[in-house]
């Protein structure tokens, strides 16, 4: 075990954020560690990293490990150094040594002191190492991967926005290469390209990575566990986000059936202690019955409580056909091109995702649209357009000393305190909570009150920049759902795949200073990415090639008759493996279909042990059961190809 909690229990203030947990990270896991807003999963890691102490039990880490923790506080740092040279502060010992050998050379070119060369070579071993003369290439490289160009690798870190700042320390981080690498919303801030380097580099890391994230994609594609923050307790998934989601649902209706089964035990008992407790040959019994009522182990009764979001994207006004134009528009800043003498047209209906790599100029192009940003050319509203802009740079513009009401009011919506009251309902601030500070309010809760003014004004047009950070997972749901069926149109920016391709039926991007419209879902305009791609591949490779015969080896032609034998071979190596497959689906049926007759038996409730015994002897054989079926029509595919 590298690190872990040992029956922890965690109050912040009167609020207990997890009670008698315990947890260890082991090396090389893929974790994800998940909840709803506000559970505590940020406090949690702050926990294991030694920030907050527990109010009972242990936090274990071994001797030896190291840990390296991304989270949104590291933005208070500030340097007049270069991103290079903070991304380079991981390898400290290699920078000393560096110094050390610079000045032991000069002082040995002088002496030529035999004793000095034996410590110089020992400095210049420790180099070799450490591996310490790459550390320039490597940070460059990790840099570069996470969305930096070669230009601004000696620009001030103090220059960047705190987004690009984060992808600094991030980068540091992982030249450290801690044994435990905690990552709190590691995404946030990054682009499509970024996420997608990130995710190939963090597969082959050699250590534990712990993910606290709301991208489902990165999570699916990420973990092999899942930790589940809920109601004060940790609940432990083996499997992916999509399996903990399945097995969360199933862990929820086998108990409810657990719970309903044995009710129905107790009140069939209860009514047979009521018939005949008054009769003399039946007393004992009845007596005996009432004893053991008394010694059974109640199930408790679970329903899934998490907060449901009531998000209603009214609509008051009905648009004309054409909700924005733009012709010819060009933008700059200083050398940098974004778009030059472009175009484009958003009709009503439309949900446009605009996407790319950071740098493009997406946020750029919105604020055109929205009209917060100069350019050249002419942007023309449509007829009856009530437009909306939800952007991240509102978080900070909401105004820290106003209470959330107050906040709303300064929406100038026309509605009074009642209506704005519960619209902050629908958006989880009910009773007293309007009235906290917004200084004192997390970043989803920040977040959940910038939506709300967004939605306050019954817009028919959204404009929308990253409007899913800061939100969990279920938060992100939810607002999919509204938005899914909000009347109006919109445009949005977004780094999250899973957002995208639930609402999108139009793709924007910015390529070559233009703006290119694919008409389609983000998965058919991914499918037309990898056609071109290959295409073009193809077309490279044809250009390049030598006109020249190509004659192909002798030991690449086969006669027709050897590929049919070939072909019957294959498919009666398949037919034979079908075969097998098939008997071990019947047999576990059999004994998925034995459990869950067990699991029915009223008496089965009575003993505790017995009972999780058989339940877990369930999940397993249903898991089992899940995966052999999944071969079994594999192997029915290919040979029905193979025959066809």
């Amino acid at each position: 075990m590298l690190l872990g909690l040992q029956n922890v229990t965690f109050e912040f203030g009167a609020r207990t954020i997890v009670e008698d947990a315990t947890w260890h990270i082991q090396p090389n896991e893929r974790i994800g560690l998940i909840g709803y807003n506000g559970t505590g999963k940020s406090t949690l890691l702050k926990v294991l990293t030694g920030q907050y102490s527990p109010a009972k039990g242990a936090v274990e880490k071994g001797r030896e490990t190291t840990i390296g923790f991304l989270h949104q506080d590291l933005l208070g740092f500030d340097t007049d150094d270069s991103i290079l040279e903070v991304a380079m502060g991981a390898f400290e010992r290699v920078k000393q040594l560096e110094k050390e050998i610079e000045i032991m050379g000069e002082e040995l070119a002088k002496t030529g002191d035999e004793k000095l060369a034996h410590s110089y070579a020992d400095l210049l071993h420790e180099m070799e190492v450490l591996d310490g003369y790459s550390i320039h290439h490597r940070t460059e490289e990790i840099l570069q991967g996470l969305g930096f160009s070669n230009a601004d690798l000696q620009k001030k870190y103090k220059l960047f926005s705190g987004g690009w700042r984060m992808r600094v320390l991030l980068a540091k981080m992982i030249l450290q290469h801690p044994d435990v690498l905690l990552l709190g919303e590691p995404t946030n801030h990054l682009d499509l390209p970024s996420i997608e380097w990130l995710e190939k580099y963090l597969i082959h890391y050699q250590g534990a990575v712990v993910i606290v994230s709301h991208d489902r994609f990165f999570l699916d594609r990420m973990v092999t566990k899942v930790v589940e923050l809920y109601q004060q307790q940790l609940h432990f998934y083996t499997g992916n986000y999509s399996y903990f989601e399945t097995e969360k649902a199933l862990r929820i209706d086998m108990q409810k059936k657990a719970f309903d089964n044995q009710q129905d035990y107790i009140r069939q008992q209860e009514r047979f202690v009521e018939r005949f407790k008054a009769k003399a040959s039946k007393a004992a019994q009845a007596q005996s019955i009432v004893k053991r009522l008394d010694r059974l182990e109640r199930i408790e009764d679970v329903e899934l409580e998490r907060p449901n979001m009531k998000i209603n994207f009214a609509v008051e006004k009905q648009p004309g056909k054409i909700i924005c134009t733009l012709k010819d528009i060009s933008k700059k800043f200083k050398d940098v091109e974004i778009v030059d003498s472009t175009g484009a047209e958003i009709d009503r209906g439309d949900k446009i995702a605009l996407i790319g790599a950071n740098g493009k100029g997406k946020s750029t192009l919105l604020r055109i649209i929205a009209g917060t940003e100069s350019f050249e050319g002419e942007r023309e509203w449509g007829y009856n357009v009530v437009e909306s802009f939800y952007a991240q740079h509102q978080l900070e513009a909401l105004n820290q000393n106003n209470d959330i009401l107050e906040e709303m009011k300064e929406a100038r919506s026309g509605k009074n305190d009642l209506e704005l009251r519960s619209l902050l309902g629908a958006f989880l601030f009910s009773g007293d909570s309007v009235e906290k500070k917004v200084k004192v309010l997390s970043g989803g809760e920040k977040a959940r009150v910038a939506l709300a003014k967004t939605i306050a004004s019954k817009a028919n047009f959204l404009m929308l920049d990253e409007p899913t950070n800061h939100l969990d997972i279920h938060s992100v749901d939810l607002l999919v759902e509204s938005l899914k069926k909000y009347e109006g149109s919109l445009i949005l920016v977004s780094h999250d795949r899973y957002f995208i391709s639930r609402l999108a039926n139009k793709i924007w991007e910015i390529e070559d200073l233009k703006i290119r419209e694919f008409k389609g879902s983000y998965a058919e305009w991914e499918d037309w990415k990898e056609r071109r791609a290959k295409a073009e591949a193809e077309q490279r490779k044809n250009q390049t090639a030598p006109a020249a015969v190509v004659t192909v080896p002798l030991t690449e032609k086969k006669p027709q008759a050897d590929k049919q034998n070939d072909a019957k071979k294959e498919i009666q190596k398949l037919k034979t493996r079908f075969k097998s497959v098939e008997e071990k689906l019947a047999h576990l049926a059999e004994k998925k279909s034995l459990l869950e007759n067990k699991l029915a038996e009223p008496d089965i409730y009575n003993n505790k042990t017995k009972f999780q015994e058989t339940e877990t002897g369930y999940q397993q054989a249903l898991k089992e059961w899940s995966m052999v079926n999944e071969e079994y029509e594999t192997l029915f595919e290919q040979i029905m190809a193979l025959e066809g």
